[in-house]
C-alpha cells in the first residue's frame, strides 16, 4: 500500500506541503485528519494517552509509533522505548526528531525482542482490522511479552455512528478506510473499533486478563491486558 500517511507526516515535519490529509470512509463524508495530531507535545495529549504512558513499565515497544510523539515522551522519562512503524518515511521523521530506537517493521511478523510493555495508542489496536484477525494478532503479540508484561491500548464503542440502527450483518466496529493526500489514495483497508463488551471474551480466549483503566464520556476507553496465571 502507498505510504501516504508517512508522506503526510514527512511533508508536515519538513514544511514541504500544505496539502490536507483526508480519510475516506463508507458511512459518511470524508474527514480531515489534522497531521499535527502526530506531533503533539505531552501537554496536548488527552487523558487516555497520559494515563497509558504513566502506566508503562520496563522496556516499551510503541507499536504504530507514527511521528514518535509518545516514544519521545517515554524516552524523556527515562524509559528504554523502541518505536515501531511500517512506514519508512515516518521512521525517517522519528530519527530526525530524536527517537533513539526506531524499527521499520510490520508488527504482524515482528519478533526481534521481548518487552515489558506493548503500547498501542490512538486506537492502535485498530490495525487488527477485524475481530477474527484480532484473535490472531493477540496470539502473535503475546510472544513479544516478557514474563509479567502488559499490553496497553485504547479503543472505543462507535455505535453512535449508526443513527438508523446497527447493521444487520457483521460487526459494526469493522470499518473500511482510505487515506487521500496530494492527489493520491491508498487502497481501502480494514480498521477495527471494538467495544468493551465484545473485547473481553476475545482477550479472555487468548489467555489475557483485561482491566479497564479509564473510560470517558465518548465511550473511548483504555485497557491493560496481562497474561492469565
Amino acid at each position: 500500500m502507498k505510504d501516504i500517511l508517512g508522506q503526510a507526516i514527512h511533508d508536515h515535519y519538513h514544511k514541504l506541503s500544505n496539502h490536507k490529509l483526508w480519510i475516506n470512509n463508507q458511512y459518511g463524508p470524508k474527514e480531515e485528519m489534522p497531521v499535527d495530531i502526530y506531533f503533539r507535545d505531552e501537554d496536548d495529549m488527552p487523558d487516555i494517552e497520559w494515563l497509558a504512558m504513566n502506566e508503562c513499565r520496563g522496556t516499551v515497544l510503541d507499536i504504530g509509533a507514527g511521528a514518535g510523539s509518545h516514544a519521545l515522551v517515554l524516552q524523556q522519562r527515562g524509559f528504554d522505548c523502541t518505536a515501531l512503524d511500517i512506514s519508512p518515511l515516518a521512521c525517517d521523521v522519528m530519527k530526525v526528531r530524536g527517537v533513539n530506537k526506531v524499527v521499520k517493521g510490520d508488527i504482524f511478523v515482528y519478533d526481534e525482542q521481548k518487552y515489558d510493555t506493548l503500547l498501542l495508542l490512538m486506537n492502535g489496536i485498530g490495525l487488527a482490522g477485524t475481530l477474527e484477525n484480532l484473535k490472531v494478532f493477540l496470539q502473535h503479540i503475546k510472544l513479544l511479552l516478557n514474563p509479567g508484561g502488559q499490553i496497553l491500548f485504547d479503543s472505543s464503542d462507535i455505535a453512535y455512528l449508526y443513527e438508523d440502527g446497527l447493521p444487520e450483518k457483521g460487526y459494526y466496529g469493522e470499518l473500511l478506510y482510505q487515506y487521500q493526500y496530494s492527489r493520491q489514495k491508498t487502497d481501502w483497508f480494514p480498521w477495527l473499533y471494538v467495544d468493551e463488551k465484545t473485547l473481553e471474551p476475545i482477550v479472555n480466549e487468548a489467555d489475557f486478563d483485561m482491566e479497564v483503566l479509564l473510560e470517558d464520556e465518548f465511550k473511548q476507553y483504555l485497557v491493560r491486558l496481562t497474561l492469565s496465571k
